[in-house]
């Protein structure tokens, strides 16, 4: 299907298009669900289940490395996250008009990436049943947790930026659901009436809405900085060789927002491709202005990558030094060097070329580069650090073990199957908002 030029799309075709993707689905796609939910069960939580009945021995963690693939994982899954925020916060603040055919979809990935944030966290404890332990209640055991650990702080920002999202997304699809409770029916019907909480779009509830909504980005804007500057200092705070630098804080967020709209351009194009009918309201234009905004992003990032070496040389101590060669100089490390430098400095330049960037394709090609740059980066950070710290004697290489790996891929497959299900119940598109881009109906006849 050719997409539709100027947005003149109406009304009742938007509504048409967004129930009809919800409720007419074939046999194919329950396949692909159920293959999917079923290698996720399989690849994530059977490992993990057989790692905490046998131990963390099963890993590829040792003395000195103890932060491994998960907490690689743990940090990349915070990064996908945030560009969900940005989207529907930062660009509804600044009125930017081409964030509402995507917004939909990127809250929805934000959600289901926290999601899998946390699941991290409990993958790499050892014993997550003792949870409890860390928590800050009055105990006859005299445990509390230290309030000065950025550790505890991410406790607080990660659960914040859930609760706030998941009611973020949940109050700007209210008019949507009230909407479709019209054209659905059965199950669907009674859980959209009870969902939209009496919504009869009046002047009064469009206002409240509205300004809930703009208090909600203003109230969420702030934690795409704080809970990956908060994750930046679990590092940056300790006096360990590659991760005492003053330049995480920002370092990792520029990281973070690059990965998530690059996760975001590969939504677009899976949807696009899943579901032609999309191609009228996710345009060329939408991968345009994401394209310039991955690529300004990329040549920070490519900036601040810069200055974590330069800083590490300066810094002209053997520690940092020994560090910076077993990062660049040896093997493997060399090679996942090259490729992230590759994958999130030189390919992305390519986007400064507008038939690059209003590709479908050549935006698929190179989010997902920039995906695995932006993993390797996490990944060249969180271990090799701690391969070579003070004592030589100490120093001893990390790799991760099948367990680690098939828990990653398992955590991509999960992810990928709550996608899959909740735009099947919810709609993936903001339809309230993609009307605006028709503009005022029956503008033919004056009105």
């Amino acid at each position: 299907m050719e997409e539709k030029k100027n947005n003149k799309f109406t009304y009742r075709e938007v509504n048409e298009d967004v129930i009809n993707f919800m409720t007419k689905t074939g046999p194919l796609y329950y396949i692909i669900l159920a293959v999917m939910g079923v290698s996720a069960v399989t690849l994530f939580f059977l490992p993990w289940l057989y790692q905490v009945y046998v131990g963390q021995g099963v890993t590829g963690l040792n003395v000195p490395v103890l932060w491994g693939v998960y907490l690689v994982n743990f940090v990349f899954w915070v990064g996908i996250a945030h560009a969900g925020t940005l989207i529907s916060a930062m660009l509804y603040i600044t009125k930017t008009p081409w964030r509402r055919a995507v917004a939909r979809g990127a809250e929805t990935m934000t959600l289901f990436a926290i999601v899998l944030v946390g699941l991290f966290v409990f993958t790499h404890m050892g014993r997550p049943w003792n949870l409890y332990w860390t928590i800050p209640y009055p105990n006859h055991r005299r445990l509390w947790t230290s309030f000065q650990s950025p550790l505890t702080f991410d406790v607080f920002a990660i659960s914040t930026y859930l609760t706030s999202s998941a009611i973020f997304l949940y109050f700007g699809m209210i008019p949507d659901l009230a909407s479709l409770k019209h054209h659905a029916t059965g199950w669907r019907k009674h859980l959209y009436s009870i969902l939209s909480l009496g919504w009869r779009g009046t002047d009064r509830q469009w206002h409240v809405q509205g300004r809930a909504t703009m208090f909600f980005s203003s109230f969420v804007l702030p934690l795409v900085v704080s809970v990956h500057s908060i994750v930046a200092w679990d590092f940056a705070l300790s006096i360990v060789p590659g991760y005492s630098k003053t330049i995480f804080a920002p370092y990792f967020v520029t990281g973070a927002l690059l990965s998530g709209f690059a996760g975001v351009v590969i939504m677009l194009s899976v949807l696009r491709w899943a579901c032609p009918v999309f191609k009228k309201y996710i345009t060329e234009m939408h991968y345009d202005r994401m394209g310039l905004v991955m690529l300004f992003i990329s040549l920070v990032w490519s900036y601040l990558t810069a200055m974590e070496v330069i800083t590490g040389l300066y810094a002209d101590n053997t520690f940092e030094w020994e560090h910076i060669k077993y990062k660049i100089l040896s093997t493997p490390s060399m090679q996942l060097f090259i490729l992230m430098i590759f994958s999130n400095t030189l390919l992305p330049l390519v986007l400064m070329v507008k038939k690059v960037r209003n590709c479908a394709v050549s935006m698929f090609a190179v989010s997902l580069f920039v995906l695995i740059g932006m993993w390797l980066e996490r990944y060249l950070i969180v271990p090799n650090a701690l391969s070579r710290k003070f004592l030589p004697w100490m120093w001893r290489d990390y790799c991760p073990s099948w367990v680690e790996v098939s828990i990653t891929a398992g955590a991509v497959l999960f992810f990928a199957t709550m996608f899959m299900a909740s735009i099947k119940i919810f709609p993936v598109i903001s339809i309230f908002e993609v009307k605006e881009d028709a503009g005022i109906p029956m503008e033919k006849e004056g009105h």
